[in-house]
């Protein structure tokens, strides 16, 4: 099988498709790898902090997935009950469940109303 050489990584010449990347790199000391720069371009790997994600399967299978960074104050925002209400947000406005007002003081009188309710029953 014919091979060439990407950013001193053997790769393999038939499996060129960056959509099914196949190829080989060399484990430099202290466990060093370096990606081919069209992988790191393409999943933004070359950018300051950019990190992968590594997970060993039971098959014996080592994978690797670019994932960025979260800083410590933004981790509330990744939170699993965080982005289930961000869905929610997204499907009210689609569906048209929201009110918009002229001004400040509009919005804090339904607000006011809002907070005198009396919490829905659920059934």
């Amino acid at each position: 099988m014919a091979a060439l050489l990407l950013d001193g990584i053997a790769a393999s010449e038939d499996h060129r498709d960056m959509a099914n990347y196949h190829g080989y790199a060399a484990i430099q000391g202290r466990g060093t790898v370096a990606l081919p720069a069209e992988l790191r371009r393409k999943y933004r790997l070359d950018e300051p902090g950019a990190q992968l994600e590594i997970a060993e399967r039971s098959d014996g299978v080592i994978e690797l997935r670019p994932t960025l960074p979260v800083p410590v104050d933004e981790m509330w925002f990744w939170s699993e009950g965080h982005q289930a209400a961000e869905q929610q947000v997204e499907a009210d406005l689609e569906a048209g469940r929201y009110r918009t007002f002229d001004d400040a003081e509009s919005f804090l009188a339904d607000l006011a109303e809002l907070a005198a309710e009396p919490e829905a029953e659920t059934k």
